[in-house]
């Protein structure tokens, strides 16, 4: 039966993928503004609170969106996601910094900064290479497994004392060691300093006229840069969205997801599956590693403790959360992640404490639980309170496990793209459901067998 034309215009409105990204980040605007009115936070101080709820989930979104092309495409459990972010940012980092830092800093070799993000991409890529090479033929565990310890092997060695100082064809460079080493100036600062990297010496003259517009508002300079960085990382989501969304619709894609779902009958099909994974594997390192360099690029120092472990598992949960397979679903993802269970539980910590009073929290758990023997509950809700920070790892975990248990496919699991090239069930113009060539071809045979 044909439905309205009209009901299914909206309907197909309703689906897209714009508009459920945009859906999802004007929910989560409208929660964070209501948390900094009941604050009584002033209007710069909510643009702020948005900026770094928007800058964090384009970050989370660039490195779910090459992990999901490995994992959600390709069926390659990367574990390592941390190690090649700080492979990407430290490469960088090493080939643009000052050959003359001065006696605190580290040198490097002074290239200009698209020289330094396109090192870092390739030495992302290549160490990829490295690491998948000997393990790609090996069940997905053992690519995990190899993976996981590559991330540790890079922590460690970043951190370590031996390569804070090294020579590289006679000249001096090194990772700094724990206390890291310089990075390059924020470059969108070149739009509203003199000197970006001394903004103390002046603005320029479309950067005094835009500060002024925004202070007008109550919204300070750091917060405007800011905001101008955020909006180029979100051109860059889009930018990684479109690359990959052109990637797994295309021959080399269905090769993927064909791999993904069954890789003996990819190989029975005279396809050279490790070759695709290893190609597929550098480049989703290639990818984390411009999405790490993206990420800390508004900082200027680099250090160890930016590529923690637990950076691999937010991007997992993320990926996890929006649905493996689906690019939208990994934007989505991001966000939600960001909203609910990164930022959302500091800001609700807040305002529960501003609005009940409570007195001075107990230093310790047991004493936190100590009074629900006589139902006083009023401890253990303000020792939570004030451990939020450490209490958001356990909340991930149970949100982790009830997302496994109740919809293992995540929000848009269910628009896994498949390894055909053709929906067979898609819809003609009027609505209504129509065959698939392969279905066509099977009606056909069948009249034909009928007619013998």
């Amino acid at each position: 039966m044909t439905r309205n034309r009209a009901d299914d215009l909206r309907a197909r409105i309703g689906d897209t993928d714009l508009v459920l990204v945009l859906g999802v980040m004007i929910a989560m605007y409208a929660m964070f503004t209501a948390f900094g009115l009941l604050l009584g936070l002033g209007f710069g101080s909510i643009v702020s609170t948005l900026q770094q709820i928007t800058f964090l989930t384009a970050a989370y979104a660039l490195i779910v969106l090459a992990l999901n092309l490995q994992w959600g495409y390709a069926g390659l459990l990367n574990i390592g996601v941390a190690g090649f972010m700080a492979v990407g940012v430290y490469t960088m980092a090493i080939l643009t910094a000052s050959p003359d830092p001065g006696p605190t800093g580290v040198p490097g070799f002074g290239l200009p900064l698209l020289v330094g993000i396109l090192g870092g991409m390739l030495a992302a890529a290549l160490f990829g290479g490295l690491v998948a090479l000997p393990a790609i033929r090996l069940r997905a565990d053992y690519l995990a497994i190899v993976t996981l310890a590559f991330g540790e092997i890079i922590r460690i060695a970043v951190n370590s004392q031996t390569f804070q100082s090294v020579s590289v064809l006679g000249f001096e460079t090194g990772t700094g060691g724990s206390r890291g080493i310089q990075g390059p100036t924020n470059p969108v600062r070149a739009l509203y300093y003199t000197d970006p990297s001394n903004p103390a010496l002046g603005r320029t003259e479309i950067g005094g006229v835009i500060f002024d517009a925004f202070g007008a508002l109550g919204v300070e300079e750091p917060v405007v840069v800011d905001l101008t960085y955020t909006l180029v990382l979100l051109g860059f989501v889009v930018l990684f969205y479109v690359l990959l969304t052109r990637i797994v619709k295309s021959p080399f894609g269905r090769v993927l997801k064909a791999i993904r779902e069954d890789e003996l009958v990819a190989k029975s099909l005279g396809k050279h599956t490790s070759r695709f994974k290893i190609i597929t594997f550098m480049t989703g390192c290639a990818l984390m590693g411009l999405g790490g360099i993206l990420w800390q690029g508004s900082q200027s120092l680099v250090t160890p403790d930016q590529f923690d472990p637990l950076l691999t598992f937010y991007v997992f949960i993320a990926l996890i959360i929006g649905g493996s397979g689906s690019n939208t679903g990994g934007v989505i993802g991001a966000a939600l992640f960001v909203g609910l269970l990164f930022q959302g539980p500091v800001f609700a910590s807040r305002l529960v404490s501003n609005f009940a009073g409570f007195e001075s929290a107990p230093n310790t758990f047991p004493d936190a639980v100590a009074g629900l023997g006589s139902l006083d509950v009023q401890p253990l809700v303000a020792y939570s309170l004030s451990e939020i920070q450490s209490l958001r790892f356990v909340l991930v975990g149970v949100v982790l496990i009830l997302v496994m248990a109740k919809r293992p496919q995540g929000v848009l699991g269910h628009r896994k793209s498949p390894a055909v090239g053709v929906d067979p069930y898609r819809r003609d113009p009027d609505g209504d459901e129509t065959e698939s060539p392969t279905d066509r071809g099977n009606a056909n045979e069948a009249t034909e067998s009928d007619s013998s």
